[in-house]
């Protein structure tokens, strides 16, 4: 099995900049927001299990899951997204298990908002918490997804709180900083926590 890296920390708090520098290091990065989107396509028992507790409205004209739809229903809902969470999770995670177990690179990263709370972080040897502050995570949703601040501060908001992605924590990266300060704690982390533990990166 290779080395694998539990990525996480809250929405727009920089995980994705941190995954490309941990793939420049030679590690297979799995996206889980991409499985979950897999996993929701149709023909499928989670696509058909959203449909049934959301209705058709959450549906594109082609059919498929609209996130936008979904997303307004479940980021002003708790009830809606703890719901969205039990029925998308398991299916996910299970992706995920196959893909890293799968994997032929001696690293891989499963880069996952939902790691501690899905129970993804028990497959992985370390945990590395993404952070930054709650306004930069408010002004990269509305500069990288055209979100009002409202609906910034709704999905931000939206989230559980850190202390328990802290409390996994095994490395905790501040990516609060420019792009050079995140890249010197990845390359820090990488040398001291990821190579004593493999051979042929």
């Amino acid at each position: 099995m290779p080395f694998t890296i539990g990525l996480t920390g809250n929405i727009a708090c920089g995980k994705s900049t941190v995954a490309g520098i941990l793939a420049e290091q030679g590690a297979l990065v799995i996206d889980a927001d991409k499985v979950a989107h897999q996993v929701m396509a149709p023909p499928g028992p989670v696509f058909d299990a959203l449909v049934a507790e959301y209705g058709s409205a959450i549906l594109s004209a082609e059919e498929a899951i609209d996130r936008k739809k979904l997303g307004a229903i479940v980021f002003s809902n708790p009830a809606a997204l703890r719901r969205l969470d039990q029925i998308v999770h398991p299916a996910t995670s299970a992706e995920i298990r196959k893909l890293v177990g799968n994997a032929v690179e001696p690293v891989v990263v499963v880069e996952a908002i939902k790691l501690i709370e899905s129970g993804t972080y028990r497959i992985c040897d370390s945990i590395w918490v993404v952070t930054c502050t709650r306004e930069q995570q408010i002004e990269r949703l509305i500069a990288k997804r055209g979100l009002t601040s409202a609906d910034a501060e709704r999905r931000v908001d939206a989230q559980t709180g850190l202390a328990e992605k802290l409390a996994h924590a095994n490395v905790v990266i501040d990516a609060s900083g420019t792009l050079d300060d995140t890249r010197l704690q990845v390359d820090a982390a990488w040398s001291t926590v990821v190579k004593p533990n493999i051979t042929n990166v």
